[in-house]
């Protein structure tokens, strides 16, 4: 019987789930300083996107690229992060951060500079709103 996917318990403790898109599913992290998502292809034991399926890595960039343009027009950043880090969570997941030039970690990256402002719950279901609008999901 093959495993079915879970989504890692540290991104579903830190993060809002806003929708499942044809790959991947889409997540909001609860730190309010940044317009900041998460693309988690729904595979099992996949750590790196070389992994993926030819299919699925195009289906993957689709998806990112989605995300990416709707958060730029939504958000009006002067710059967006992406990142597959994984060193803290190893399952396959790709950031996407809108970044401003007078945000509080700019220019570095945001990891480990500053603790993590929750969204107060109204605030968040208001940006997911936005997104889900702006994506037309």
């Amino acid at each position: 019987m093959a495993a079915e996917f879970q989504l890692d318990p540290r991104l579903d403790s830190d993060c809002y789930r806003v929708a499942e898109l044809p790959l991947c599913t889409l997540l909001m992290m609860n730190d309010a300083q940044y317009p900041w998502f998460i693309l988690v292809p729904r595979r099992v034991d996949v750590t790196e996107i070389y992994q993926l399926s030819e299919v699925d890595e195009a289906q993957l960039w689709r998806e990112s690229r989605q995300l990416s343009e709707a958060l730029m027009r939504l958000f009006d950043g002067d710059k967006l992060n992406l990142a597959a880090l994984g060193n803290m969570v190893p399952q396959l997941h790709l950031h996407h951060i809108v970044r401003y030039t007078n945000d509080l970690a700019w220019p570095g990256p945001i990891w480990g500079k500053h603790q993590a402002q929750p969204y107060e719950e109204e605030q968040a279901q208001q940006r997911i709103q936005l997104l889900s609008a702006q994506l037309g999901i």
